[in-house]
């Protein structure tokens, strides 16, 4: 009898989302459905619904450092992902762990939710820009999210290439700016201080969104896991992430999250 092949393995490093639209939950929903086997790190526990995030508690530094060591030691990583960090010594923690292992790391810099609750201390984002940030292979940043780490500030597509080259300033090997913010279709820009790849998708008329952010890294960390170059990985990272928001649906009384598993329907 043939041993079924093992699969592509991803740790997401990242905060639970009790309504399970966006954080580890949406991670792993992404990693399921695109065929890699994803394994967790909880950094926090939220109360979250459609409406909001109503509250927030860190683990201790030493649980996320004991869950991340159990992971990677016995059965290992091939890309790993992270989200919510919310503190400095949960971001200094990670940072340690990560410099430690042989695997492309996606930073999703995770600042503020869909609804507009912050989800990072400012005491934090110094450790961010010096300490995560140069770990990433990739740094997927949104609008917001590159004003609060460089202070500036995107308005129109044209800016998209200095807010990248600020980011990349902060060390990551390729920077992903998500244009989602702006009018017009959804464009990105991927670069690596030399190679430009502009991403672009139709705006669809859908405001469930929530989870758009962890399902876009979590997809490209997969990508990267089976091998994928960084501008292939993110190419097919796009096009899932744009299927999961046209199929995106309302949940509860506010917004909605994208549908992980629009592939499947």
């Amino acid at each position: 009898m043939d041993v079924p092949a093992l699969p592509p393995r991803v740790l997401t490093v990242a905060g639970s989302d009790s309504g399970g639209g966006a954080g580890i939950q949406a991670d792993l929903k992404t990693m399921l459905a695109l065929g890699v086997h994803g394994m967790s790190v909880l950094t926090v526990v939220t109360a979250q619904n459609s409406l909001g995030v109503q509250d927030t508690w860190e683990l201790p530094v030493d649980a996320v450092r004991a869950q991340y060591r159990s992971v990677v030691d016995d059965i290992g990583v091939q890309a790993v992902k992270t989200g919510m960090l919310a503190s400095a010594p949960l971001v200094e923690t990670v940072a340690e762990l990560l410099a430690g292992t042989e695997a492309p790391v996606v930073v999703d810099p995770v600042g503020v939710s869909k609804h507009g609750d912050p989800l990072l201390a400012a005491s934090a984002l110094d450790s961010v820009r010096g300490r995560l940030l140069p770990l990433a292979t990739v740094a997927t940043p949104n609008l917001d999210e590159v004003e609060q780490l460089t202070g500036v500030r995107v308005r129109a597509e044209a800016d998209l290439r200095r807010a990248a080259d600020a980011v990349l300033g902060l060390g990551p090997r390729w920077a992903l700016i998500k244009g989602g913010h702006l009018a017009g279709d959804a464009v990105d820009l991927l670069t690596d201080g030399e190679q430009e790849h502009w991403l672009r998708a139709p705006r669809h008329d859908n405001r469930h969104t929530h989870g758009t952010g962890c399902t876009l890294a979590s997809a490209l960390a997969s990508g990267l896991a089976k091998g994928m170059e960084v501008p292939e990985a993110v190419r097919v990272a796009k096009e899932y992430v744009t299927g999961a928001i046209t199929a995106g649906f309302a949940l509860g009384g506010g917004i909605g999250p994208v549908d992980h598993g629009w592939r499947l329907r």
